[in-house]
């Protein structure tokens, strides 16, 4: 389906759009074929974004009384609508969108997000009951982020403590909110690195025109194998800093990468964060949404900390919950729990 095809979000133009949909959905009856003509499964388990494909297989899992189990990962109604506001709330498109999502959310068996806090966001938008919605983690590979970090050292009084942000710039990561902390502390030693082309592209092309700011650059892309330098090279890492209600309820797969590679993250508070994560002094900071003031404090206090020794890296621990083995035996779980009498 996304052969030859390395970021989504680059998908523009009516034409370009136009071929995805129709490689979309020349693929279902040989999907479905396929399916009827294997041998019963446990489960069928649908990926993201999953909302057609749900209501292609539901008539033959049924059939086959063979459970549908939904990875939403997120809602398409409320990334599109709510969240990035590409469509209108009142238009067409978003009520269509939001009957479709529905109607595969109640024919699913089970149906999981990210965390407990998403899910029960989900819920809420649906009007379906508390729990119907699960929670799995989303993780990071552990041999593609996990490096050895940086020696323990003190940084040499007056170096430039280096400060990576890196995203596919969508309106929940508050690239407003990095920019200006890197605007206010922009008399201090801090290299400010911006990874990322998307939706908010334009704005921050627009903010670094208007008022340049000094020791921040922007890089439109690397390779995903490529990140993993990028993360154990800096300093400090960044989540997301939004203010919606959306990006209350996630946990982006940036911050899972940084946990993975043992790094210090600075990302924005949220019942959805405080789930995977608390504040810990060196390793991890969780500011006030929206506000530039309180990233650029925390910013200073992992500046004040970096030229003391610290620990060979942050989360050892932690990182071993988001592992495919460990979200692995948190899916079995999920599953045992939710339709093991079937």
């Amino acid at each position: 389906m996304w052969e030859g095809i390395e970021d989504k979000s680059q998908v523009i133009g009516l034409a370009h759009r136009l071929r995805l949909l129709i490689r979309w959905l020349s693929r279902y009856p040989v999907l479905l074929w396929l399916f009827l003509r294997t041998p019963r499964p446990d489960i069928v388990l649908v990926g993201f974004p999953g909302v057609l494909d749900v209501i292609a297989v539901a008539p033959l899992a049924r059939l086959r009384r063979v459970p549908i189990v939904w990875d939403m990962f997120m809602s398409l109604y409320d990334t599109v609508v709510l969240d990035r506001r590409l469509i209108t709330e009142a238009g067409l498109g978003a009520r269509l969108l939001h009957r479709l999502e529905g109607f595969a959310l109640r024919l699913a068996d089970l149906v999981f997000l990210d965390t407990e806090a998403h899910a029960r966001r989900v819920e809420s938008l649906y009007g379906l009951p508390v729990g119907h919605c699960g929670a799995v983690w989303v993780g990071a590979e552990p041999m593609q982020f996990r490096v050895p970090p940086p020696p323990a050292r003190a940084r040499a009084p007056g170096a430039r403590l280096n400060v990576l942000f890196y995203g596919q710039l969508i309106p929940l990561h508050g690239i407003e909110t990095i920019v200006g902390a890197a605007r206010l502390l922009r008399e201090e030693a801090i290299e400010w690195t911006i990874i990322g082309r998307g939706q908010e592209g334009a704005t921050l092309r627009r903010l670094l025109t208007a008022t340049p700011v000094p020791r921040l650059r922007w890089i439109e892309w690397v390779a995903y194998a490529d990140l993993k330098h990028w993360i154990a090279e800096a300093d400090v890492c960044l989540g997301i800093f939004g203010t919606s209600e959306k990006a209350a309820s996630v946990i982006p797969n940036k911050v899972f990468q940084v946990v993975a590679a043992g790094r210090p993250l600075i990302t924005r508070d949220s019942p959805a964060i405080r789930e995977l994560l608390s504040p810990t002094p060196g390793c991890v900071s969780l500011v006030r949404p929206g506000d530039a003031a309180a990233l650029a404090d925390a910013v200073l206090e992992h500046a004040e900390r970096a030229t003391k020794p610290g620990p060979d890296g942050c989360h050892a621990l932690l990182a071993s919950r988001i592992g495919p083995e460990a979200i692995g035996r948190q899916f079995e779980e999920l599953v045992a729990r939710r339709l093991g009498n079937r």
